[in-house]
C-alpha cells in the first residue's frame, strides 16, 4: 500500500482533518495535502512525527509491515 493512502487513512480513522494534522506538523495544510496525494515525498523528519501523532511505527506508514502497532521495547 502506498504511504500516501496510508497517512490518509490514519488521519481519517483518527477523526481529524489535514489542516490539524499541518498545524501538529506546523506547516500550511496545502503543503501535507501534498503528502497525503502522493504529489510530494514525505521527509523523514516528518514521516517520524507522523508516526508519532498516530502512534504507528514508521515501518507501518511505509507499508513495510500491516500491523499498524508500534513494537515493543
Amino acid at each position: 500500500m502506498a504511504t500516501y493512502i496510508r497517512i490518509r487513512e490514519l488521519r481519517e480513522d483518527s477523526d481529524m482533518t489535514q489542516r490539524q494534522i499541518a498545524a501538529m506538523l506546523a506547516m500550511p495544510q496545502p503543503q501535507y495535502n501534498r503528502y497525503e496525494q502522493g504529489y510530494r515525498d514525505i521527509p523523514t523528519d516528518i514521516l517520524i512525527k507522523l508516526a508519532d501523532i498516530f502512534n504507528t511505527s514508521t515501518d507501518y506508514i511505509l507499508g513495510r509491515t500491516n500491523n499498524p502497532k508500534p513494537p515493543i521495547k
